[in-house]
């Protein structure tokens, strides 16, 4: 795992996801590529996580550092549940350790990548639906999702949803933008609310546009506390 802070004490996290293959290293560089810098912040921490080697559907059973399984890379696909299952574990240990040292839920924002924003979707309304925000970049979810199911049976009187902001290219051969789109339309229906962004001339990719935008929207989302002011005088 890695993290990028300015000081140590911080009032809120961002939890970013890689997509398959990757790894959290790799996307901190990645981001710090964009940039020209790193994606930082001096009251929030920052945390890549990679995700566990495992076996991977698409690739043939092959080893793959991913969140979850596959049956296939498609949007009327099946979800793997008891590979989901597993990868929950790993977001909880995620989040209540940031619980643990003092963050509440609604100052912690989960999103990511590819399959990373489908994790952040997944963690953001179907395991904890009280954080502050998600963000999925080239994401997609699974039109039988269990992230519907969540929605669909959420009590009445349930905290408030998380915000959500997706960014898709356009010409995106992997994850095509109609995916992202429908998904976003169908939780807009269940009650999430957020922008959905296409991307000119972009492929299956992060971009610099993106990512300024991602991090302007984190400072709304989670803005300084009276206490980050005053550790700094």
């Amino acid at each position: 795992m890695s993290v990028n802070s300015r000081n140590i004490k911080h009032s809120a996290s961002v939890i970013f996801f890689h997509g398959s293959g990757d790894t959290g290293p790799n996307v901190l560089e990645w981001v710090r590529f964009l940039l020209g810098r790193n994606m930082e912040f001096s009251h929030i921490k920052v945390i890549y996580p990679t995700a566990p080697l495992q076996k991977y559907t698409p690739l043939n059973g092959e080893l793959s550092t991913v969140w979850f399984d596959r049956r296939s890379v498609n949007i009327a696909a099946q979800e793997t549940k008891k590979s989901m299952s597993q990868c929950y574990e790993i977001v909880h240990q995620l989040i209540q350790e940031e619980v643990a040292q003092g963050i509440p839920l609604n100052r912690i924002i989960v999103g990511g990548f590819s399959m990373g924003g489908a994790l952040a979707l997944h963690t953001g309304y179907h395991l904890n639906t009280g954080l502050a925000g998600v963000f999925a970049h080239s994401s997609f979810l699974n039109r039988q999702s269990v992230v519907y199911e969540s929605l669909e049976t959420r009590p009445p009187n349930s905290v408030q949803l998380p915000e959500l902001r997706m960014f898709h290219g356009e010409r995106d051969t992997l994850v095509p933008i109609e995916w992202g789109q429908e998904s976003f339309e169908s939780l807009q229906k269940l009650g999430v609310t957020g922008t959905f962004k296409p991307l000119k001339n972009t492929l299956h990719e992060l971009k610099k546009s993106s990512l300024i935008e991602i991090e302007q929207w984190i400072l709304e989302k989670l803005p300084p506390l009276e206490s980050d002011v005053q550790n700094k005088l």
